[in-house]
C-alpha cells in the first residue's frame, strides 16, 4: 500500500487500521528525522535499529489493531532527561557524557507497555536549565518555523520534533515553564500535569518540588491520550498521589456547559508584546463566543513568582546536582600534576562538565541556602509560594480556569538573550506560577503574530483536574485548528500535502 499520510496518534492508528504496520509506520518517521534533523537539531540520539525491532513486535503482537492499546506503533520521542534503558541519557551535559542508565523511568516503562515505539531522545537545555535549548553540550535546536530563533525551552528538542513532524508526540518536563513556553513558540500543545500526576522516578532531578513530565502533541486528543498512558500513582516516587486517574480521551467527549475563565487583566498589563495581547484578545473572544464568561480574577502574589521561583529552584538544583562528582557515573576531569586529591578532582569536574547556566543556578541556590541568608531567601520565597497558591484557590471558587498568554513575546533570535539572563527569566512570569502551587497547565496554539510566528494560549486548572482544562482546550481548538498548518521546514522536508497552500 502506499506510504500513509500520517501526522497525529489519530492518523496512525486509522492508517494501521487500514492495513499500514508499525515498521512502516516508523520509517516512515525516521525518514523524516534523516531528512531534517540536521537543519533542527531536534533529536540528539536516533534510536532506528531499535526502533525498528520494537515496531516489529508491534506487529507480531496485533496490538496495532487493538483499540485497548491506543499508542501500539506510535512512534514517540523523549527528552533527554529521562532515563531509557540501553539509550544514553546526559541531560545534554558534559557531566552526563556517555551515560547509558540501566533502567528505565516509570514513564518509559509505562508507554513501553503501551506498544508506543521510542524513536530517540531529544535536545534540552543542560539539566532543564534554560528557556532557549541553547545551553546544550550538542549545540542549540532550532524553531520549525523560523531557523533563526529559539524553539524555546528547557523542552526545545521535543517541542521542535512535534512541530516539525518528526514525531506525532514527545515527553518533556516543566519546572517552570518547559513544556509550555516551547509548546508555545513552536506552535503544538504541551501539558504541565499537577505535580504528583505523574511519576518522576527515572526524571534526572532539577528542582524535586517543581519537576513534572508532560506530554507535546498536535492536538489536545493526542496529548490527552499520551497522559492517560503515563499518570497514575508509583510506589517508586513518593511524590506521585494516589488520586484517581480518569479516562482523559473519553472525557474530552463531555459538554463544556457555560466555563466560566478568569482572567488575570492586570498581570498582562506590562511587559506583554502588542502582537501576543492581540492574539490573546482574539482567542478570549473564541472562548466568549462558545458560551464562555470571561471575569477579571486578581492574582495579586502572581509579580513575585518570578522571583521567588529564582529562589527556590536554584536552592534545589544545588542540592540535587551535588551528587555529580566524577566518582560513579559520567564525566571525570582528567589528572594533573599536582591534582591527585579528591577536593581538586571534584572541582575540576565540576568546573569542566557544567556549562555556564548551570553553574549560575547552582552559585545562586547555594547562596539562597547558606548561614545568614537562609531566611532571608528561601524561607521568604517558600512564603510568598503559599501566598501565590492562596491567589489561585480564590480564584477558583468562582472560575473553571485561568486564561492568560503563554509567553509574553513569540519565538526570539538564536542568541539575542544570551548576554542577558535577568531580561530571559522575566519571559516566564506566565508559567513558572504553575509550578509553585503544583497546578496542571496546557498551552495550545492561540493564533499567530503577522510574522506567522506562534502565540500560545495558556489554561490554569484546579489541581487534578486537567480533565476540565483538556476539553476546554479542545473546544478552542475546534474553532481554531491552528496545529494544522505547517512550519516551512516540516511542509518541504518530510513531503507532506500542505493543507493551507
Amino acid at each position: 500500500m502506499p506510504a500513509p499520510d500520517v501526522q497525529t496518534t489519530a492518523d496512525i492508528r486509522a492508517a494501521m487500521a487500514d492495513g499500514a504496520t508499525a515498521v512502516e509506520i516508523c520509517s516512515i518517521y525516521l525518514a523524516r528525522v534523516a531528512a531534517e534533523n540536521d537543519a533542527i537539531h531536534a533529536f540528539t540520539h536516533v534510536a532506528g535499529e531499535q526502533a525498528l525491532e520494537d515496531a516489529a513486535a508491534v506487529d507480531a503482537s496485533g496490538q496495532g489493531r487493538d483499540a485497548a492499546f491506543p499508542l501500539a506503533g506510535v512512534p514517540i520521542a523523549i527528552k533527554d532527561n529521562i532515563s531509557t534503558r540501553g539509550m544514553p541519557t546526559t541531560a545534554s551535559s558534559r557531566i552526563l557524557a556517555g551515560f547509558v542508565p540501566p533502567y528505565d523511568a516509570t514513564v518509559i516503562e509505562r508507554l513501553r507497555a503501551a506498544g508506543a515505539v521510542i524513536i530517540g531522545k531529544t535536545n534540552c537545555d543542560e539539566f532543564a536549565m534554560g528557556s532557549t535549548t541553547e545551553h546544550s553540550v550538542s549545540g542549540p535546536t532550532r524553531n520549525p518555523w523560523d531557523l533563526s530563533r529559539v524553539p524555546g525551552g528547557s523542552s526545545g528538542g521535543s517541542a521542535a520534533a512535534v512541530a516539525a513532524r518528526l514525531s506525532p508526540i514527545a515527553l518533556g518536563s516543566d519546572t517552570g515553564g518547559s513544556i509550555r513556553q516551547p509548546a508555545a513558540f513552536c506552535g503544538i500543545v504541551g501539558l504541565k500535569p499537577t505535580y504528583g500526576r505523574v511519576s518522576r522516578y527515572g526524571l534526572l532531578a532539577f528542582a524535586s518540588s517543581l519537576d513534572q513530565i508532560g506530554p507535546f502533541a498536535l492536538t489536545v486528543a493526542d496529548v490527552a491520550v499520551l497522559l492517560a498512558a503515563i499518570a497514575g500513582p508509583d510506589p517508586a516516587d513518593a511524590t506521585s498521589s494516589a488520586e484517581k486517574v480518569p479516562s482523559f480521551p473519553a472525557s474530552l467527549g463531555e459538554p463544556v456547559a457555560h466555563p466560566t475563565i478568569g482572567v488575570p487583566w492586570k498581570l498582562l498589563e506590562d511587559g506583554v508584546d502588542a502582537d501576543v495581547s492581540t492574539a490573546f484578545t482574539t482567542a478570549i473572544d473564541i472562548l466568549r463566543s462558545q458560551g464562555a464568561t470571561i471575569v477579571d480574577v486578581p492574582l495579586p502574589h502572581a509579580v513575585y513568582a518570578v522571583p521567588t521561583y529564582y529562589v527556590v529552584a536554584p536552592a534545589e538544583a544545588s542540592s540535587n546536582l551535588a551528587r555529580y562528582d566524577g566518582v560513579r557515573f559520567g564525566f571525570r576531569a582528567p589528572a594533573g600534576p599536582n591534582r591527585s586529591d579528591l577536593d581538586t578532582m571534584y572541582n575540576l569536574t565540576r568546573d569542566t562538565g557544567f556549562g555556564d547556566e548551570v553553574k549560575r543556578r547552582i552559585m545562586l541556590g547555594t547562596y539562597a541556602l547558606s548561614a545568614g541568608y537562609y531566611d532571608a531567601y528561601y524561607v521568604k520565597a517558600q512564603q510568598v509560594r503559599t501566598l501565590i497558591r492562596r491567589d489561585y484557590d480564590t480564584a477558583f471558587e468562582r472560575v473553571d480556569a485561568v486564561a492568560m498568554p503563554t509567553t509574553p513575546t513569540v519565538a526570539f533570535g538564536l542568541g539575542e538573550r544570551s548576554a542577558d539572563p535577568l531580561r530571559m527569566y522575566a519571559g516566564d512570569v506566565f508559567t513558572v506560577s504553575a509550578n509553585l502551587t503544583g497546578l496542571p497547565a496546557l498551552s495550545v496554539p492561540g493564533g499567530r503574530d503577522p510574522s506567522g510566528l506562534p502565540v500560545g494560549l495558556q489554561f490554569v486548572g484546579r489541581a487534578f483536574d486537567e480533565a476540565t482544562l483538556l476539553r476546554l482546550a479542545a473546544n478552542y481548538e475546534r474553532d481554531a485548528p491552528c496545529w494544522r498548518e505547517f512550519p516551512p521546514t516540516a511542509a518541504l522536508a518530510s513531503g507532506i500535502p500542505d493543507p493551507t497552500r
